[in-house]
């Protein structure tokens, strides 16, 4: 069943939230007049040289390896596309603390194409939308391989929201996350995840996942807000 994720809102964000900037509470706001997160040629990104391009304003990678904004970020709002191909396996990582060990100084957003066998037999928490390894989405809202999905992340301290494709699909207050091998509902978390989510900066670099597990993804037009 789906929650109502006004209610959820209210309760994680405060009433202020519904009361302040529409861009908080929008499922996706409009974002045309944002900052790109990245410049047209990244120079405000880094990443291995001749693996990520932009061609005709999708970037691509050719190889799995992430790329990073040299800034940091807090407290903020995401809106990007994304396209996935047959098998796409990917993510966009927020606060991360270090790039060089990023798996457990980040939290992964999942992008995943749910409907191939292989992620649709996969744990929910590995399937799109979800908070990777830690809460799955309330429902997979993913469009099939070839489709362009819209994705917003809305990040204000240890909590982060997640819209996709017209609806709030997952919410998380990363305060809860005290155990490095258990999720509070009891699951398990992937071993490689190797630190309490609640011991994260809420702060740091965004990423996204190159050519994860063979199959390519293609994000455009991603946009941030800075909020106050």
């Amino acid at each position: 069943m789906m929650r109502n994720w006004t209610a959820t809102i209210v309760m994680l964000f405060g009433s202020a939230a519904l009361a302040g900037d529409e861009a908080l509470t929008k499922v996706h706001p409009d974002s045309t007049r944002w900052q790109n997160l990245l410049a047209d040629d990244l120079s405000n990104a880094e990443y291995p040289k001749g693996i990520w391009s932009v061609r005709d304003g999708v970037l691509t990678a050719t190889e799995d390896q992430c790329l990073w904004t040299k800034e940091e970020y807090e407290n903020f709002i995401l809106d990007l596309e994304f396209k996935n191909a047959p098998g796409t396996n990917s993510g966009v990582f927020v606060y991360c603390s270090s790039i060089k060990d990023f798996i457990p100084n980040s939290v992964e957003i999942q992008i995943a194409d749910d409907f191939s066998p292989k992620w649709a037999k996969s744990p929910k928490t590995w399937q799109c939308g979800a908070i990777f390894g830690h809460q799955a989405a309330a429902k997979s809202n993913v469009k099939k391989p070839g489709e362009w999905n819209r994705m917003t992340i809305v990040c204000q301290g240890p909590k982060i929201r997640v819209a996709l494709n017209g609806e709030w699909v997952n919410e998380i207050d990363l305060t809860r996350w005290t155990s490095a091998k258990k999720n509070p509902d009891g699951s398990d978390i992937p071993p490689w995840l190797s630190k309490p989510k609640a011991e994260l900066p809420t702060k740091g670099h965004i990423g996204l996942q190159g050519k994860h597990g063979g199959a390519p993804i293609y994000f455009r037009n991603l946009k941030i807000k800075r909020l106050d």
